[in-house]
């Protein structure tokens, strides 16, 4: 019996089709958050009680929800807090990691020994459990959560820019750059961090995929964003009733938007991180 053998070519070929999937969802994604008032069929908030629980068809092309609002409107505007709060976790821990990471790595010493272990004491506490315990004492929405997590994420990053940052400095060409007498802040965001960049790009783009999910678990939990916000993690939570009443439309829809957004970042981030080990 002949072995089925995959060359190089053909797995790199099947590597790049996926990518190129992963990365047509997200321009999918994107576009529809920007035009959603554009391109969605209906008004998300609009309740047609006559419609309650539709099937897919006619006016509803996804079907509608218990109130009767339609599904395929609610997702295209679920896309816009579906994006923003993680993008506002990857903004804010990214930034907050590069300042910490490039920080310990230059100076080192007590100053490394220090912020590392700080983003180890932060790694103690899971970000969800932060995340539970802002929305107690603060209220749910999507700013605290959405702080707490950047915070809770941002160790994630520390802890990699150190990490690369501390192999990159003993390059020649920053010895090289330090010997001539350039500022330490000169160096590290002239030509330290540019060479690092797809790294972090690599990282922060897992992350997305990851904030992406714990947001929408908040928001299922009632923590994050409070209905009748479009909002899919929120949706999937109203739509438990109609799984009572035999209707899955209002939980598969934004079920599988969050699954197939999570799978898409994650492939994205992979790839980069593939071609950054290859340099």
């Amino acid at each position: 019996m002949e072995t089925l053998v995959v060359r190089p070519g053909l797995r790199r070929l099947k590597g790049d089709g996926l990518r190129t999937a992963a990365l047509v969802v997200i321009a999918l994604l994107v576009l529809a958050a920007l035009l959603a008032p554009l391109i969605a069929p209906a008004d998300p908030d609009a309740v047609d009680l006559s419609a309650a629980l539709a099937g897919p068809g006619g006016d509803h092309p996804l079907g509608a929800d218990a109130s009767g609002r339609d599904l395929l409107s609610r997702v295209i505007y679920g896309a816009r807090t579906g994006l923003l709060g993680p993008l506002g976790v990857v903004a804010i821990s990214t930034l907050l990691g590069v300042v910490v990471g490039l920080t310990a790595a230059w100076h080192g010493g007590w100053v490394d020994a220090a912020l590392s272990r700080s983003m180890e004491l932060i790694f103690a506490f899971p970000g969800l459990l932060l995340a539970i315990l802002v929305v107690a004492m603060y209220g749910p929405g999507q700013t605290g959560p959405m702080i707490t997590l950047a915070v809770a994420y941002t160790p994630f990053v520390g802890r990699l820019v150190r990490g690369v940052a501390r192999a990159e400095l003993g390059r020649p060409y920053l010895a090289a750059y330090r010997a001539l007498g350039f500022g330490g802040l000169a160096v590290c965001l002239r030509h330290l961090l540019p060479n690092i960049a797809p790294v972090i790009l690599a990282q922060s783009t897992i992350n997305f995929g990851y904030a992406l999910l714990d947001l929408a678990g908040l928001a299922f939990l009632g923590l994050g964003v409070q209905p009748p916000a479009a909002d899919w993690g929120a949706m999937i939570n109203e739509g438990q009733t109609a799984v009572l009443q035999g209707a899955l439309g209002p939980i598969l829809v934004p079920g599988l938007a969050i699954v197939i957004s999570v799978i898409a970042f994650n492939i994205v981030g992979e790839s980069l991180a593939d071609r950054v080990s290859r340099r």
